[in-house]
């Protein structure tokens, strides 16, 4: 793929461009951009501890170095060799800033975007992640959602679920292509998967497989304890953490893990859901809708999330599977909930939960970020146990 079709490239902005672009000052943020000082070369521009850095990247006998150690022919294998090892730089590479482009498609052609920007779908085309309008048969709603509603579609006879961008303005078009950005780059069983963006309709759609049996939480509440059996928890538990840890081996953290947004399949797999536009929740504790009681405390008081925060949101999960579907802290006023964690105190097990279920909760629950488990450990053990759950 050319470098120029990348997303995160940006071409000809200024530094001070960049470091607008680069918020919010997430570590391992980053973008690309020609250089004003040098050209001809480039520079990386990446966010680590609130700052930006600048690198810049030397254009010499046809290769491409930052440090004259590490030699590449293409931008685009410079990036993904920062984004598996920071080698150097002051952080791992993690997130784009996705390129925004002018919108000068008149409003009479068939791209009918409503919005005074458009973000370039070369990138998605030339990968083959682009799907025609013509294609895609739109269907019932089946949930609305902050930046769009979700319906039901049919895609050469294929069951699909189509998000639709409710808005185009920039933020949001650009929190939207991040995370078909970021979903296209992932595949696991455990995790829904994106089947391809849609640029040519009146709003920009991307389409994912079909969840027929919904929600996990939906499921747990409207099937309880009647029918949910242990077998159904210990493997909606080793499905979800099996997906968390594929998304650990990648460096990828959700910010928003609970039972809303894991999602089950016909045959009964649970895969984890939107991984991708958790990204950008900045919100502080006042900050609305922000999920509080998920939230890890080192998140919620000084917005450090991590995959430890990630495991601390999965010990809330567990818990959720286990109680069939209650929220979480339950007679705790919702402000009074950090308070009580930060003192000390932990939800009990609930009923029937096995002890080994709860000690995992236990762990994941460590105030000290670093004493939390990975989930490939707990991967280890979940399977464990599902393959000796009767």
């Amino acid at each position: 793929m050319n470098d120029a079709n990348m997303p995160w490239f940006h071409g000809k902005i200024t530094r001070e461009e960049a470091e607008s672009l680069l918020t919010p000052r997430e570590d391992g943020l980053f973008l690309v951009r020609e250089s004003t000082n040098f050209p001809g070369d480039y520079a990386l521009c990446v966010c680590f501890n609130g700052r930006v850095e600048h690198y810049r990247v030397i254009y010499k006998d046809n290769k491409l170095t930052i440090d004259d150690e590490e030699y590449f022919d293409t931008l685009g294998q410079l990036i993904e060799h920062y984004c598996l090892d920071a080698d150097g730089l002051c952080t791992m590479l993690r997130d784009p800033v996705v390129k925004l482009v002018n919108n000068s498609i008149n409003n009479s052609t068939s791209n009918a975007v409503a919005s005074s920007l458009l973000l370039d779908p070369k990138a998605f085309e030339a990968a083959g992640w682009v799907i025609r309008m013509n294609d895609l048969k739109l269907g019932e709603v089946l949930g609305k959602g902050e930046f769009g509603d979700v319906h039901l579609g049919s895609l050469h006879g294929q069951k699909v679920a189509v998000k639709k961008l409710k808005d185009s303005n920039s933020k949001a078009a650009q929190d939207f292509l991040t995370e078909a950005s970021l979903m296209s780059s992932l595949r696991h069983d455990n995790l829904v998967q994106l089947l391809g963006v849609v640029f040519d309709g009146p709003s920009i759609c991307f389409v994912t497989e079909y969840m027929a049996k919904g929600s996990l939480v939906d499921y747990l509440r409207s099937r309880g304890r009647l029918h949910v059996t242990s077998k159904d928890q210990i493997a909606f538990a080793a499905d979800t953490c099996a997906g968390m840890a594929y998304l650990e081996s990648k460096h990828v953290i959700h910010r928003d893990l609970a039972a809303r947004n894991v999602l089950i399949s016909e045959e009964g797999v649970a895969k984890v859901c939107d991984f991708g536009l958790a990204k950008d929740q900045t919100l502080g504790l006042d900050g609305g809708k922000f999920p509080i009681k998920w939230t890890a405390p080192e998140a919620l008081r000084y917005a450090k999330f991590s995959n430890k925060s990630d495991m601390w949101s999965f010990g809330i999960l567990l818990w959720e599977i286990y109680s069939f579907g209650r929220v979480p802290y339950p007679r705790i006023p919702l402000a009074e909930v950090v308070k009580y964690v930060e003192r000390g105190y932990r939800m009990e097990a609930p009923e029937g939960c096995p002890i080994e279920i709860y000690d995992i909760m236990k762990q994941a629950w460590k105030i000290d970020a670093e004493e939390r488990p990975t989930f490939a450990s707990i991967s280890i053990k979940l399977d464990h146990l599902r393959a000796n759950t009767s």
